[in-house]
């Protein structure tokens, strides 16, 4: 029943970005009618001067580099409060679990009045910047340090003489391989959905991402009568491919790095 209720939405979806307009509205929801996927997705890409690339790359650019970014930082930031000790620990963990407590939404408006005030409103880096620190990531780069990254390896390496960079880059990382990708997929979904902090922050539609372009194709829909429902189903299905396909080959990193951190 669980994978019904997963499986169904999606299904809906890829049965209706093949029908034009009118079959959608007279035909069966659930099942094919004509086949008109390949002119839905010709019409997807030449609308409004071909705006659906630049929305995808921006979304990319969103969801990927600040996906990157906040592993970097939750993957010190969490091997710090695992294996350092220093003053005002035990509080920064706790601000670090109440912060990922706090909705995101009520962030927005914070955040929207800070970054006018800086001039960063209606730029890439008002939706990057964000992005790059996540609370819950950090926290969970701790515990997976807890249980993954043995403290007899770092002193090792201290007494051999290897920095404290050089541990985090060479060792560290490698033995968390696998919350690293956790992170970053966790990130990378996350940003690539994303949709109040874009709304809020950005204006113009050449800095849309994908999630915000849809909704405003939908909207344009019911506010100067054109019908572009083939054109919002047909987008979100390819905007649900790159996601697809980043999954599957993120799955390398779940199987090669189950083993990465085990100690003999």
């Amino acid at each position: 029943m669980f994978t019904l209720y997963a499986v169904a939405p999606v299904w809906w979806l890829i049965v209706s970005a093949t029908k034009n307009q009118r079959d959608m509205l007279h035909t069966n929801g659930l099942w094919f009618a004509d086949f008109h996927l390949v002119d839905n997705i010709r019409t997807v890409l030449e609308y409004d001067h071909g705006i659906f690339f630049r929305w995808v790359l921006n979304s990319l650019l969103y969801a990927g580099v600040g996906a990157a970014v906040c592993t970097v930082i939750s993957l010190a930031a969490g091997y710090s409060l695992s294996r350092f000790e220093f003053r005002g620990r035990a509080l920064g963990m706790g601000l670090v679990i109440g912060s990922f407590l706090i909705p995101g939404a009520m962030l927005t408006l914070p955040l929207y009045l800070l970054f006018s005030q800086i001039g960063l409103v209606d730029t890439v880096w008002a939706v990057l910047i964000p992005a790059f620190v996540s609370p819950f990531s950090v926290y969970l780069a701790k515990v997976y340090t807890d249980t993954s990254v043995p403290e007899e390896i770092i002193e090792a390496a201290r007494l051999d003489g290897a920095g404290e960079l050089r541990i985090f880059f060479q060792i560290v990382t490698k033995l968390m391989t696998t919350g690293g990708a956790t992170v970053f997929v966790l990130s990378f979904v996350s940003n690539w959905n994303g949709f109040f902090l874009p709304l809020t922050m950005l204006r113009g539609e050449s800095k849309w991402p994908l999630s915000l372009g849809l909704f405003f194709w939908n909207s344009k829909r019911n506010e100067l009568g054109i019908d572009l429902t083939s054109l919002v189903l047909t987008g979100s299905l390819l905007a649900i491919i790159p996601l697809a396909i980043f999954m599957v080959a993120m799955q390398h990193y779940w199987r090669t790095g189950v083993t990465l951190g085990s100690v003999k």
